[in-house]
């Protein structure tokens, strides 16, 4: 099992789940259910998440079809089109870019509902434009996706064949803004400091993000017991700043040189773990009881578990991304 097999596992999840989600909250907004609109926002968190996976595999599945990779002269395989590649490509990053931004706004309507037992209505409102916006996007994507291996779905008119007579043929589809990914990569290398740049911005957002991850973990362990729960839930959406920084200049380097990372097992590891150590502080700022606590109290078993697991994945997250020159060969 490789990449291509990771994409093909996951590639039908931004658009299932972002549409069950997507329903939910609407039929959650017309009800007024609160606890619908709850597992909604926790549902919309879930598919942004895992489509980080899915599109960086989306380059390993390219190779195999193209048979010589996106950035080859001429894909090998006469059936399939490199263009069309990088126009899905260039949808889906688009598409990734609504999800996430979704996500991160029902993030923080889970987190406000935490803390004051009710949701913003401007933070449901963005939430829903977001939502409807990247619905339609991760939709495209999935078409042009489709029409990749699937000629029999694309657009037929008219043409003159080979033979002199009147028929139809498959038409590629185009879209608007192109190749947008790999424009987008050309111009990150274009720039002559672009990479250290984004290596700058990328240490600043881990910084932010470990800084605070450390702070409530070691409270749970026992470390400053004097401060209350609420007053370091305070400090989360700054982890989550962080995690967006990293997050944005991560994936502009792999836009930038995606055959850097695609088969490079220190990258697959920091995703693996990187996607755990995410699913683990969802659950635990979200979920856990230990948040009630006064200052004074001792976190519950449950909760120094938690804690324990954070520290240990993100420090394999620091590993791993510190070894992505030194592992796999790729750089």
């Amino acid at each position: 099992m490789d990449m291509t097999h990771v994409h093909l596992l996951l590639n039908h999840v931004p658009t299932i789940g972002f549409a069950i989600a997507l329903a939910m909250f609407v039929i959650a907004l017309l009800m007024k259910n609160s606890e619908l609109k709850r597992a909604a926002l926790v549902l919309f968190v879930g598919v942004g998440l895992f489509t980080i996976p899915t599109y960086v595999s989306g380059n390993s599945a390219a190779e195999v079809i193209c048979a010589g990779g996106t950035r080859a002269p001429a894909c090998t395989d006469p059936a399939v089109s490199k263009s069309l590649i990088q126009t899905h490509e260039g949808a889906a990053l688009l598409a990734f870019t609504a999800i996430i931004l979704t996500g991160a706004f029902a993030w923080l309507g889970l987190w406000q509902l935490r803390r004051t037992s009710r949701t913003q209505n401007w933070t449901l409102g963005t939430v829903l434009v977001l939502g409807l916006v990247a619905f339609g996007l991760v939709a495209r994507a999935a078409n042009i996706g489709g029409e990749i291996r699937h000629s029999e779905i694309r657009t037929l008119q008219q043409a003159t064949m080979p033979d002199g007579k009147i028929g139809q043929v498959a038409v590629e589809i185009t879209t608007p803004e192109g190749h947008f990914a790999r424009t987008v990569g050309a111009f990150v290398l274009s720039l002559p400091y672009g990479w250290p740049s984004l290596e700058t911005l990328h240490f600043i957002g881990l910084s932010l993000l470990i800084g605070v991850v450390l702070l409530i973990d070691l409270r749970m362990l026992g470390v400053m017991k004097n401060v209350s729960f609420p007053a370091l839930h305070r400090l989360l959406p700054w982890a989550i700043i962080g995690f967006g920084i990293n997050l944005t200049s991560g994936m502009l380097f792999f836009v930038a040189s995606p055959e850097q990372y695609a088969h490079n097992i220190a990258f697959i590891w920091k995703l693996i773990l990187m996607m755990l150590a995410g699913l683990n502080a969802f659950y635990f700022t979200l979920f856990d009881e230990a948040w009630v606590l006064k200052p004074g109290d001792e976190a519950p078993f449950s909760a120094k578990a938690m804690a324990v697991s954070a520290i240990v994945l993100w420090i394999g997250v620091l590993y791993f991304g510190s070894m992505l020159p030194f592992i796999g060969g790729a750089f």
